[in-house]
């Protein structure tokens, strides 16, 4: 297949004026100007895509998008497992519905990719998986990454959760000691079983560890193997991550991040320009708690003026999947610029969930996830649009041409 005379940003390079791509299979294989564009094979599908942009696919790095399926109640809401504050064992990938309508209205709003996962319930809920957002109704068959991060949770969500049944935790104090305690005990029990095996065999053998799956499913975290993804909104809560991610020595995102506009000195000391450390969102709602009081949707401006690098997600459902190129307007309304929230929705997430070697930009050998708009980058961005053209894996779901 070839896409070409659309102008063409790569979120990686300069941008492409008249420019071509083309996909095989599932690839990206070549990608230039269309004077250069040389057609050998005359099978090939052609898509004239002039007066048009051409975009990677738009990746929410954080949502539940499967999780909570859409008209449903209690029937539907498989996210938290509120039982029990301390839940690292629970496996995402068990609870997301692929028939979710929501998968329909993502890939056809240009959303390819979605990073999935547990509530924010429990200081520990459980796992994240990268997931496509098109190609199967069994979701096993859209997995990119089954185990990406186990998902901590900091501030209200657990507080509120546990008070009303008396139970720890019930302070912002309680849920980190449980945290710790949590990742002390899979500590140990690595520890335990290191030396299990290095006395194996010889006489003075002992007996394994008994099998503990909360500590078996949180070894990855501590051995840097897949992130840390924490649920932070207050100043205090971000910085309480940061303190535990860094006695742990854990690979750490910082969730939500609605006060970060507040402590951009301390989080540039803290996180430095390099990594991508930090998913804003959701961006479309109201101050529906008090530790969103300080909702701004300047927040991205002010981050990207420092030059820390940001993802931007929905939070779906709290915001819908299908808005997120809506969300990185209002980041742009904000005054962020247009191609800093290009990136935040394609390159940024992709960074930020570990796929930037696949996902996030229109690159030769990367995964043929493309969007396209009639008209200027601005329009990806306008309420009034939906894309003219959207590939998910080489798979044409939307063709306006």
């Amino acid at each position: 297949m070839i896409i070409k005379n659309a102008r063409i940003y790569t979120a990686c390079d300069s941008v492409i004026e008249k420019g071509y791509i083309r996909i095989e299979k599932d690839i990206i294989t070549e990608i230039g100007s269309t004077s250069e564009l040389k057609i050998e094979n005359k099978n090939e599908v052609i898509i004239n895509a002039e007066n048009s942009v051409l975009l990677p696919g738009f990746i929410d790095a954080h949502s539940h998008l499967g999780m909570w399926t859409e008209g449903l109640g209690f029937e539907g809401d498989d996210g938290n497992e509120d039982t029990d504050p301390i839940t690292p064992h629970l496996r995402a990938i068990d609870s997301i519905n692929p028939l979710d309508i929501s998968f329909d209205e993502a890939v056809k709003n240009g959303v390819t990719t979605a990073f999935t996962g547990v509530g924010s319930g429990n200081p520990i809920g459980g796992s994240f998986c990268a997931i496509t957002t098109f190609g199967s109704k069994q979701i096993d068959k859209l997995i990119i990454k089954e185990n990406g991060a186990i998902k901590f949770a900091l501030g209200e969500n657990p507080k509120v959760t546990y008070n009303s049944r008396e139970q720890t935790p019930t302070t912002r104090m309680a849920i980190a000691a449980l945290i710790r305690e949590t990742l002390l005990k899979a500590q140990r029990y690595q520890d335990d079983y290191n030396r299990y095996m290095e006395v194996l065999g010889t006489e003075d053998e002992i007996e394994p560890p008994e099998y503990d799956i909360k500590s078996e499913a949180l070894l990855p975290v501590l051995k840097g193997e897949i992130q840390a993804h924490f649920h932070c909104h207050r100043a205090d809560d971000i910085f309480t991550a940061i303190r535990i991610a860094k006695e742990f020595k854990l690979d750490y995102v910082l969730v939500h991040c609605t006060e970060a506009d507040l402590i951009v000195d301390e989080l540039l000391e803290e996180i430095g320009t390099e990594n991508v450390r930090i998913i804003l969102g959701p961006l479309i709602s109201n101050r529906s708690k008090p530790e969103l009081v300080n909702a701004s949707i300047e927040t991205a401006k002010a981050l990207a003026k420092n030059k820390i690098k940001f993802a931007i997600c929905t939070d779906h459902p709290e915001t819908p999947i299908q808005y997120l190129p809506l969300t990185a307007g209002v980041a742009i309304r904000g005054g962020l610029s247009q191609e800093k929230a290009l990136e935040a929705i394609t390159i940024n997430a992709a960074r930020a969930i570990k796929l930037e070697k696949q996902y996030g930009s229109l690159k030769v050998g990367k995964k043929a996830d493309i969007v396209g708009f009639f008209g200027e980058l601005s329009d990806a961005f306008n309420v009034v649009n939906t894309p003219s053209l959207v590939i998910s894996s080489g798979k044409v779901v939307v063709n306006k041409f």
